[in-house]
């Protein structure tokens, strides 16, 4: 999206570089890399990098009033109700899309946000490799002028607080079998976090405990990456209930899943985010439906987002059910990024980390060719998938 960058890194561009960075990334990461990683990175110019910045900040704001926190605890399920929230979520994901306005400028628009962290780790090894394997070193990625030392430093606090690592797991769901598996084998690389699944801890009384070494492990202090929705969805049975009093302390406590998502999205009022009603809440739907769309609050990867929806499919949600739908106006990506065949569309996430203040660190790139973003909406596309932004 800087024109002179990416004119000469289309240019230079060739199947062969491609490959060598692909080679390059799984090298630097010690895994294989099961999804899609673009043949490049963003350009992103610096006052949409800042635009992004100030928006995500103002929309996070919004969302720490003491009415929406109050609001907030009716959108954590009974069932997964963790007790002693922390006062704020350590890591927060605002996603937007950039769009073009009437005057041609970009124009970032909320998509959605999550209280649950993200790629960190991965994510500076990927914009590292686009560094390093197309010759952008001058090129900077992380935010607010911080170094990648000082990024890990905020990274290994955020996870481990105060403790031992040995005593703080990343917890998942056969997290070597999930797509994002690099990031939890650079997570482990980097801090010294070792994912474990949810499945195998061990309850005594009040604490949890891990093996490791023939040994079983204290756990003090856990770095989660449980989704819910496939916690659910794979009927998973563990030693521990996310409601019980445990002796241990959360990175990343679980209510902020629920509390700060797409349950949000009515609550905004800000030039970035579209207007989005609870589907319980509609007096009549709105005209035309197609300039709308019909999103489950709580999924992950996209999963069961209508994106031309009709009153068929909102007659259909059951009456119970009606709540945990929302009807959000339609965004009409940019077609900004040049490639050698069509443009493609970008979706930027910026990743903030929230220790003694809430500081947005770096940033996660999607791109794509298709209806959506995601692997079923861009098969035999190219110059889409995840990206990293650079920028001067």
């Amino acid at each position: 999206m800087i024109p002179d960058l990416r004119e000469a890194y289309n240019r230079q561009f060739n199947l062969e570089k491609y490959q060598r960075f692909l080679q390059m990334l799984e090298e630097a990461v010690g895994l294989k890399i099961d999804f899609r990683v673009c043949e490049t990175p963003i350009f992103l110019p610096a006052e949409l990098a800042e635009g992004l910045q100030r928006a995500s900040v103002d929309l996070v704001q919004q969302l720490m009033a003491p009415a929406y926190l109050k609001e907030s605890h009716r959108a954590v399920p009974e069932l997964f109700r963790a007790p002693n929230d922390d006062a704020h979520p350590v890591f927060l994901a605002v996603d937007f899309a950039i769009t073009l306005n009437e005057a041609g400028r970009f124009e970032p628009k909320l998509i959605e946000l999550q209280g649950f962290p993200s790629l960190y780790a991965f994510q500076m090894v990927l914009a590292q490799t686009y560094q390093r394997g197309f010759g952008l070193e001058r090129l900077r990625f992380l935010l607010n002028g911080i170094s990648e030392a000082g990024y890990l430093r905020m990274f290994k606090q955020a996870v481990i607080g105060a403790h031992d690592p040995e005593n703080v797991i990343l917890m998942e769901i056969e997290p070597e079998k999930q797509k994002t598996a690099p990031d939890f084998y650079c997570t482990e690389r980097f801090i010294g976090v070792k994912p474990v699944c949810i499945t195998t801890i061990k309850k005594r009384g009040r604490k949890l405990y891990y093996a490791h070494g023939g040994k079983e492990i204290p756990i003090h202090r856990i770095y989660n990456r449980v989704i819910v929705d496939e916690f659910i969805k794979k009927g998973i049975k563990c030693e521990f209930d996310f409601r019980d009093e445990l002796e241990v302390e959360w990175a990343g406590h679980p209510n902020w899943y629920f509390r700060m998502s797409k349950f949000s999205l009515p609550y905004l009022h800000h030039p970035a985010a579209p207007k989005a009603t609870f589907v319980h809440q509609l007096e009549r739907y709105p005209e035309p439906l197609h300039n709308y769309v019909l999103k489950p609050l709580f999924s992950f990867a996209g999963t069961g987002v209508i994106i031309d929806p009709t009153p068929a499919d909102l007659d259909a949600i059951p009456e119970h059910e009606r709540q945990n739908y929302l009807l959000q106006e339609k965004i009409a990506y940019g077609p900004v990024i040049q490639t050698p065949n069509e443009p493609s569309k970008v979706e930027v996430r910026m990743m903030f980390l929230w220790n003694d203040r809430l500081v947005p660190v770096n940033t996660l790139a999607r791109l794509s060719k298709g209806k959506m973003m995601g692997v079923d909406h861009n098969k035999n596309k190219d110059w889409v998938g995840a990206s990293a932004c650079l920028f001067e």
